[in-house]
This record gives structure tokens, C-alpha cells and sequence, in this order.
């Protein structure tokens, strides 16, 4: 995958005889194929386990829950693209599925991440506004203020790389050059796209993450100082504020680190040929800059067992299923003819 979906009909893409960076048969690929099988796996499996819960906070209209809810739609809907991704690595590096679907995986792989960063942002405001200003804001907390707010996310994310996919090059995105048949792993990225990159990290992380990090300070600092809490909240509030900040920590921080120098290498380095310095510097980062592209899809494992795990009420909802299964098993082999018993218990 390249740095973004770009808009490259304002600035070609300079062709070379030879490759930018050259991707051969390597252990990088099974290497980043096992990331994101173990990220398709885990993933589906804890947001699948945590959306009953989750749908009972919302319909006791719980504003945490409505978060939580749209957080794992975005989780899934990446989540099934995610083979996608699995087959393009087996493959080393090939995309054999045609431009459309390499536009359309790049798309909900690039909105799940900005849907997941601002919801993350927004719940750590929400957090923040609620320990800090409990009495100010709870009249103003309400299911309708979580909806618009998660609505406002979506539209935003959604509407501008659908923006960008209608005005994007098919042909770049989807790079048959030489053979290579890749799917946004465009190199030398257009300046466009190096543009592009340089908001986007601007106004995709970096903001983001300072008002994260100024709202879980407060947080913190508030907790801290209140007498009225006993040590096991203030362990769940410590722990939800430090998860998150691990999150931005591990999953995206690495990757808009390396997308950041690579624009900023761009733009410094006026030769862009093979030789030149800005391809030799995209050859030496490629298979960091892939890593973390794969560490970044993490982020719909970790989100369900940060958010969820650490709030009581849905960890009692989850033990509760959890015990009304049990208990319904039970009750249906005390209830069962002795010959459906012997039939089951031959089977174990």
C-alpha cells in the first residue's frame, strides 16, 4: 500500500526503466501476511464477542456504548477487506484482483484508521468532560449528542476519500509499471501525495493526539486529587487513559512517523531517479514503513478489549451471557430425555 489514495491526475508519476524501489520474494511478505491474518482472527473475534454488550449500553442509551458501536462498525467493515491485504502478501506484493478493488480495500483501510483515531479522540473529550465537569455536562450528554458526533466523524472521513477516489488515477493506485502490479505502493510517490501526507499527518495525528493527551492529563490530574473514588476506579480510569495513549503509541504513531519522512525526504530531494537519494531512502524504510502499515490494522483488536474490558458494565454483561449460556445448558440437560443425555455424553 502507498502512503494514501492519491490524487495524481494533477502531478504524473515520474517513469523509470527500472523500479523506484525494488520489492522481490522475501520473509517481509509471509512476515506481514501473519500480522494481518493474527489482526483478522483476533479482531473478528473480540468485536463479534463485545457487540451484544455493546448494542445493550446503546439501548439503555449509554453514550460510551454508542461510541464503542461505531468504533467496531469501522472495525468490521476493515476487518472484511482484511483478506484482501492476507492474499496480496501471500502473493508477494501482486495484486491479481483488478484496480477496483484495490481502490476500494485502500479506501475502507485508510477511513477505518481516521474513523478509529477520531472516535478514540472524541471518547477521551467525552471522558475528560464527564470526570471533570460532571455537573456542567451530564444535561448535556445525551444519546442524540453521541450520534451526531460519531455522524460527524463518518461523513467527514467517508466524504473525503470518496472525494479522492473519484478523482483518482485508477492506473497509479493500482501500479502495473514494470510488471509489478501493486496496489498503493506507487514509488516516486506524485507530489501530490506528499502534500497530502504532510495534512494528513497534521490533522490526522498530531491534532488528535494533543488534544488525547491534554484531555487524559486532566483526567488523570482530577482523579488524582478525588478523595470520593476508591483505588479499583481509579485503577480502570489510569488504565483506559494509558491503553489509549498506547494505542496512538504502537498502532499509528510509528506509521505517520515514517509517512512524515518520507514527504519530508521528498520534498528535500530534488533527485527522484533510481539512484537518487529519495529512492535509496524509500528502498532502506520500505519494509519499516510496511511494518507498521500492518501494526496500524492492530487497532481493531485492540480497540474492544481497551474500551470494553476496562468498563464494569459491560464486563457484567459479558459474564452475565456468559452465565445465562452456562445456565441454559444446564437446565436443557436436566430437562432432556435420558436418551438425548446418553447420546450427548457419548459424544464428549
Amino acid at each position: 500500500m502507498n502512503a494514501t489514495m492519491a490524487i495524481t491526475r494533477a502531478s504524473p508519476v515520474q517513469t523509470t526503466d527500472s523500479p523506484c524501489v525494488e520489492i522481490g520474494q522475501s520473509f517481509i511478505s509471509d512476515f506481514l501476511m501473519a500480522i494481518y491474518i493474527l489482526a483478522f482472527i483476533f479482531g473478528f473475534f473480540f468485536n463479534i464477542l463485545t457487540l451484544k454488550p455493546i448494542c445493550q449500553q446503546v439501548k439503555q442509551k449509554n453514550v460510551l456504548g454508542i461510541f464503542l458501536l461505531c468504533l467496531s462498525i469501522s472495525d468490521l467493515l476493515y476487518i472484511f477487506t482484511m483478506p484482501l491485504w492476507i492474499n496480496y502478501y501471500h502473493n508477494d506484493h501482486h495484486w491479481e484482483l483488478g484496480a477496483t478493488s484495490c481502490s476500494i480495500a485502500g479506501f475502507f483501510y485508510y477511513s477505518n484508521m481516521y474513523i478509529s483515531i477520531f472516535l478514540l479522540c472524541c471518547i477521551s473529550v467525552d471522558r475528560c468532560l464527564v470526570v471533570a465537569y460532571p455537573l456542567r455536562f451530564r444535561t448535556r450528554r445525551t444519546s442524540c449528542y453521541a450520534w451526531v458526533i460519531c455522524a460527524v466523524v463518518y461523513s467527514a472521513v467517508v466524504t473525503m476519500h470518496i472525494i479522492i477516489l473519484v478523482f483518482d488515477n485508477l492506473t497509479d493506485a493500482h501500479d502495473d509499471k514494470n510488471k509489478q502490479d501493486r496496489c498503493y505502493e506507487t514509488y516516486p510517490m506524485p507530489k501530490t501525495v506528499a502534500m497530502f501526507n504532510l495534512i494528513r499527518v497534521a490533522i490526522g495525528f498530531m491534532l488528535p493526539l494533543l488534544v488525547l493527551t491534554v484531555s487524559y492529563w486532566k483526567v488523570l490530574a482530577t482523579v488524582g486529587q478525588s478523595p470520593g473514588l476508591n483505588a479499583q476506579v481509579k485503577r480502570k480510569v489510569r488504565l483506559l487513559s494509558f491503553g489509549v495513549i498506547g494505542i496512538f503509541s504502537v498502532c499509528f504513531a510509528p506509521y505517520h512517523i515514517l509517512l512524515l519522512a518520507r514527504s519530508v525526504v521528498y520534498f528535500k530531494s530534488g533527485d527522484k531517479t533510481p539512484e537518487g537519494p529519495y529512492c535509496q531512502f524509500e528502498q532502506d524504510t520500505h519494509f519499516s514503513f510496511s511494518v507498521t502499515l500492518a501494526l496500524s490494522s492492530l487497532n481493531c483488536v485492540v480497540d474492544p478489549v481497551l474500551y470494553v474490558l476496562v468498563s464494569n458494565s459491560v464486563t457484567d454483561k459479558l459474564n452475565l451471557c456468559f452465565r445465562n449460556r452456562q445456565k441454559t445448558q444446564e437446565d436443557s440437560a436436566l430437562t432432556a430425555p435420558k436418551g438425548g443425555m446418553a447420546k450427548e455424553s457419548s459424544l464428549i
